[in-house]
């Protein structure tokens, strides 16, 4: 299976999708314990709620799953979070803490997954990046992520509806956090923070150069706001996602329109 799925548009906006992939080779899968074959930490149906939100966008999909390697870490294996709970470029953890493998990776494997997978989805994601760049003058990268609501192992209490993720507002210009920001905090019904446990992952913090052209920004969705229920089978909710989607069309739009029109095009 190809480790990366494209989409292209010609318009500003770049959908990272890291995290939404469930492919596992079989060799991988049969090192997963019974639990880790569960693959729960997946952001389950992230794909199928951003699409054809806004016209002429562009996504790059990760088909692979979190275990295999972590399309959102750094590939050197530094954490993004020093003294906190989180998982790394290959989680040896759920998160919820516990063991996901029967016979872990060694740093060989490791190596092999992150050339195999982790290289070709950020070569993808980087040339529709410049390509997008060079229409427009400059290219957004919006991260697309969901979460449980309640993980006691990564963060107290019950996360806000909305995540915005800038890294303390430098991976993007200004106007791009406040318009994602002000209509979060509009969304009726929903709650939001910006830069709260989630600043933004290994994707956002490592493409995200104003000064270059390239803005990122990360929205990391609690499960609840799209799905039945945040547990297996993690079923697609209709209902919650026509409510939610309206919301996330209008920070895409919104974000669209500040780029001035494609060169060729009238």
């Amino acid at each position: 299976m190809n480790p990366v799925e494209i989409v292209q548009g010609d318009g500003p906006i770049v959908l990272g999708l890291p995290h939404t992939g469930t492919y596992v080779p079989d060799d991988i899968l049969t090192d997963l314990n019974e639990r880790g074959r569960g693959l729960d930490d997946t952001d389950w149906h992230i794909h199928a709620l951003y699409e054809g939100l806004v016209p002429d966008a562009t996504s790059v999909r990760a088909t692979f799953h979190r275990y295999v390697v972590d399309a959102n870490r750094d590939p050197s294996g530094v954490s993004l979070y020093p003294g906190q709970n989180t998982t790394g470029l290959v989680p040896l953890t759920d998160f919820d803490g516990h063991d996901i493998w029967a016979n872990a990776p060694d740093a060989a494997a490791i190596e092999h997954r992150r050339e195999a997978f982790h290289a070709p989805y950020h070569a993808a994601l980087e040339a529709e990046l410049e390509r997008v760049k060079r229409l427009h003058g400059f290219a957004i990268l919006y991260d697309c992520h969901s979460i449980r609501s309640e993980i006691p192992f990564l963060f107290e209490g019950i996360l806000p509806d909305f995540n915005i993720g800038t890294n303390l507002g430098t991976t993007c210009l200004p106007i791009i956090e406040t318009i994602t920001q002000d209509i979060c905090a509009v969304a009726e019904g929903y709650s939001s923070v910006t830069n709260g446990r989630f600043k933004g992952g290994w994707t956002t913090r490592h493409y995200g150069r104003p000064t270059e052209g390239l803005h990122a920004i990360q929205m990391e969705l609690a499960q609840s706001t799209y799905l039945k229920s945040e547990a297996s089978p993690w079923t697609y909710d209709e209902e919650k996602a026509a409510k939610l989607r309206p919301y996330l069309t209008s920070i895409l739009t919104q974000l669209a329109d500040l780029a001035p029109t494609p060169k060729g095009k009238s």
